[in-house]
């Protein structure tokens, strides 16, 4: 186990924010992430939330922008945010320089197809590796995990916790990329990193993996009304329709008014990490 190298830390809320970085085995590449660990941590381990951020985003994002912290600290949840691709030297790129593959559009899935299957390995990295680092060298409780993302970072949630159901108790999303299979955004990730097989795409669609069999006890999702990504991009009415055919327990909360940003993330943050902690309470 490769050791964590300490890049900052700051009280916060009683707790400590931290960032750490570490070689990665997975990606081959040098990893950031974030983690704030609450007080309660002091007297033995607490849950763990992962967080997984969307396009163009680091661990940063979720970190200064989201204003978690202070409910995490009163829950006593650990808080744990991953960057979003590999990086470094080496570590390929959009070819167009485009912002939705590559660097910071890791699509938190194993790539197949050259040149990214080297380094483009961000669910082993998250699920594997960076789960087992964590463990080892902070007060995690290794049985009580959840899992929550951001558009992106949605869409990974929702399929690591579809294809993982034993790692993560509790799952939510903010505006998820609902199906890949069937957007723009997803289109372009899943044919670059899996090859242009679209049987091969089933096992990184939620929609597709719900219909095929996999299961979530529950889901929370928050979505704007006033996302200039909704139509094209995240159709959450795919996932309502395949929750609704599986009898996955679905609540679907359409936010009149809000967008993508951080601030619609920060307005219901809150609802999610009380959501999921009573979950991951005993």
């Amino acid at each position: 186990m490769d050791a964590l190298e300490p890049v900052s830390a700051a009280r916060c809320f009683g707790g400590t924010q931290h960032v750490f970085r570490h070689q990665s085995r997975a990606t081959g590449t040098p990893m950031r992430f974030a983690a704030f660990v609450p007080p309660q941590a002091a007297a033995g381990p607490v849950p763990v939330l992962w967080f997984l951020a969307g396009l163009t985003c680091t661990e940063e994002n979720f970190t200064v922008k989201a204003g978690a912290q202070r409910v995490a600290a009163e829950l006593g949840l650990m808080l744990v945010a991953p960057d979003t691709s590999p990086r470094g030297e080496g570590v390929p790129d959009d070819p167009d320089g485009a912002y939705d593959f590559g660097l910071g559009a890791g699509f938190y899935l194993d790539a197949t197809e050259a040149p990214w299957s080297t380094h483009y390995r961000m669910e082993s990295y998250v699920v594997e590796e960076l789960s087992e680092l964590v463990a080892a060298a902070l007060p995690a409780h290794p049985a009580r995990q959840g899992i929550m993302g951001h558009s992106m970072g949605g869409h990974g949630a929702l399929t690591l916790a579809l294809r993982h159901p034993d790692r993560y108790r509790s799952v939510s999303a903010f505006a998820p990329i609902a199906s890949p299979m069937r957007c723009p955004w997803g289109e372009k990730a899943l044919s670059g990193y899996l090859g242009p097989d679209r049987a091969a795409w089933r096992g990184h669609d939620a929609c597709a993996l719900i219909e095929d069999g996999a299961r979530l006890p529950a889901l929370l999702v928050d979505q704007g009304t006033a996302d200039g990504f909704l139509e094209t991009q995240l159709r959450p009415e795919l996932l309502e329709a395949a929750c609704a055919a599986a009898g996955i327990p679905l609540t679907l909360r359409r936010q009149a008014g809000y967008d993508h940003s951080y601030f619609f993330i920060a307005s219901f943050v809150e609802d999610h990490l009380r959501w999921h902690a009573a979950t991951l309470a005993t």
